[in-house]
């Protein structure tokens, strides 16, 4: 696509989604623009009375009018400079916050699968860095084109005003910088891309390093991560480094310009006062206009530069908005219908599923039948497909073939909102954000009151270890959970758990990270939580499910066989080795 073409397409997505909306605001301070501008103008048009008036003709009367209209016109340009920076300062903010906005609700919105192949460092340059470069762009060049072009056509007209000829030289001159500059602005888009994508890597492994600061330790591996980053730190100097020198070059070339024009017009001019074709007055109050529109001009002349900087950002960050979900809804949904059912069996059938990246089957034509109340167990080697299972019942992925039922209605045919409601899960990697005990196990139902919270609390056997902290409820976890155990925090899972109330319970190796002692306190609160409730239960240990309704044995991403525990011994030589093994390990 043509770099023109995709900057105008750009530049008109931007306007129409984000700018239009605050054209009272703009257009007001466009008004104090023209103000600053003529200003500007007026202030060289001055220098013609001070020298002829002041100067040369010695008129008392000017030297008292002359600074008071200085005055007043200093005066009225700072008060229109302030209300322009003010209104344009927030258009530009305003641009940052919907852009974020839009983004974050764009990519809440993406399956799981976006988020797989997408790293976090990524995403984080984007919602600062780009969005950052873009709205400092588009300010800068909304206000640029605006106030500069007003401010260079005034003084032009002062030019004009004062000497046709000098004027009309000054005119032919600085156009010729125009085609140098407009392929410094295409070189600049390019590396600003690639420097966007650099201070995205470099966000994902100063992340990552971050977060396993721990293993990082416990390896000696400091000198290895910091020169891992210190690539990145150093690919992202160089690149930085080249925007600077490829935006530099204009500055040379405007200064050489902007020379030869002051040194052409103090020739020309300088003959013309000496010969009395003008005034000294006349000449200086040019020779002004003309020092005073260099600057508007440079700042027009790099404006190409800026833009193209800013629209590689916001290639970026629409390619986030644009992200479509893949798990559609559908309309209607069959919500009303499961409702009037009341029914929470759940049918797997001729179940296929594989990752987007991944060029073989994960599951394959998976048949498991869940009666309402019944407490059904997925066990299986590492890597069996158990936790892919899992993910497909609440459509955190879609099934390639087959189809999976909740009473009886396909679950494509429920919107995600009510299907999810449906479920409560508990997994071995808990999340907990850096919130209190409280808004951690109350997530998703801000609504709850603190006696749902403390029954819930009691159930998972919260009391236990929060009675002890200084904060109770309110205390902070910290990040990720870092403040509490491993068994304290599967226990606010479980509270979750125990206040979402839903109707479906999927267990991922709630009890797997935990020692024994742990894994016992852990076992009581998850029986109380799947009392009269429809569980699916994936489990690391054989010995947590021995009382299961069935046990559904997956091996290779295959249903290898179903049925109770005992069965499972007897038909199973899989199962029956797996749990020898477990059996061995344990004693």
């Amino acid at each position: 696509m043509n770099t023109q073409v995709s900057t105008k397409q750009i530049l008109k997505r931007l306007f129409n989604s984000y700018i239009k909306k605050h054209y009272i605001k703009i257009s007001i301070s466009m008004v104090c623009m023209v103000i600053v501008a003529g200003a500007t103008a007026t202030n060289a048009w001055l220098m013609q009375p001070v020298l002829d008036d002041i100067f040369i003709n010695k008129n008392k009367d000017y030297i008292i009018i002359i600074p008071v209209v200085i005055l007043l016109i200093a005066f009225v340009k700072g008060i229109a400079s302030y209300f322009q920076s003010v209104l344009m300062s927030f258009v530009g903010y305003k641009i940052v916050a919907d852009l974020q906005r839009h983004m974050l609700t764009t990519l809440l919105k993406c399956d799981l699968s976006f988020f797989n192949t997408t790293n976090s460092g990524t995403l984080v340059s984007r919602f600062l860095a780009d969005v950052g470069a873009l709205s400092r762009g588009v300010h800068n060049v909304i206000i640029n084109i605006v106030k500069d072009s007003l401010t260079f056509i005034f003084l032009l007209g002062v030019m004009f005003h004062h000497d046709l000829k000098l004027a009309t030289i000054t005119l032919l001159i600085f156009p010729l910088a125009i085609y140098p500059i407009s392929r410094i602005g295409k070189r600049l888009r390019k590396i600003s891309k690639n420097t966007q994508v650099g201070f995205g890597l470099l966000t994902k492994k100063l992340t990552e390093s971050f977060q396993g600061i721990k293993t990082i330790k416990s390896f000696n591996a400091e000198k290895i991560e910091i020169s891992k980053i210190d690539k990145e730190i150093e690919n992202l100097f160089f690149l930085t480094l080249k925007s600077t020198k490829v935006n530099s070059i204009s500055r040379p070339l405007m200064e050489t310009l902007g020379g030869f024009a002051v040194a052409l017009i103090v020739f020309v001019g300088g003959t013309q006062v000496i010969t009395g074709e003008t005034t000294p007055g006349t000449f200086f109050s040019f020779l002004t206009a003309l020092l005073m529109a260099y600057q508007p001009l440079k700042s027009l002349a790099t404006l190409n530069a800026t833009l193209q900087i800013s629209m590689a950002s916001a290639e970026r960050i629409f390619e986030i908005i644009d992200q479509k979900p893949t798990i559609i809804e559908k309309k209607p949904n069959k919500d009303s219908m499961l409702k009037a059912n009341n029914s929470y069996n759940l049918r797997i059938e001729k179940v296929d599923f594989k990752y987007e990246n991944s060029p073989n089957l994960i599951l394959k034509n998976i048949n498991i039948e869940i009666v309402k109340g019944q407490k059904v167990a997925l066990v299986g080697h590492s890597g069996a497909g158990k936790t892919s299972l899992l993910n497909l019942i609440p459509r955190f992925f879609d099934v390639k073939k087959g189809h999976i039922f909740l009473g009886n209605i396909n679950i494509r045919d429920l919107s995600l909102k009510f299907l999810r409601d449906h479920f409560s899960i508990v997994s071995q990697d808990v999340i907990l954000f850096d919130e209190t005990i409280k808004t951690n196990i109350a997530y998703g139902r801000e609504n709850a009151n603190l006696h749902e919270i403390q029954n819930a609390c009691e159930k998972a056997n919260c009391n236990e270890f929060i009675d002890d902290l200084p904060n109770k409820l309110n205390e902070y976890v910290g990040e990720k959970g870092v403040k509490l155990s491993g068994g304290q925090k599967q226990r606010i899972a479980i509270a979750r758990a125990f206040l979402k109330n839903s109707p479906f319970l999927l267990l991922d190796e709630a009890t797997s990270s935990l020692d024994s002692k742990s894994e016992r306190k852990i076992q009581v609160s998850l029986s109380k939580l799947m009392k009269n409730k429809t569980s699916l239960v994936i489990a690391h240990r054989l010995s947590t499910i021995l009382d299961a309704d069935k046990i559904v044995f997956l091996h290779k991403g295959k249903v290898e066989a179903v049925g109770k525990h005992k069965f499972l011994l007897k038909n199973s030589k899989i199962y029956k080795n797996l749990y020898e093994i477990q059996f061995k390990e344990k004693k």
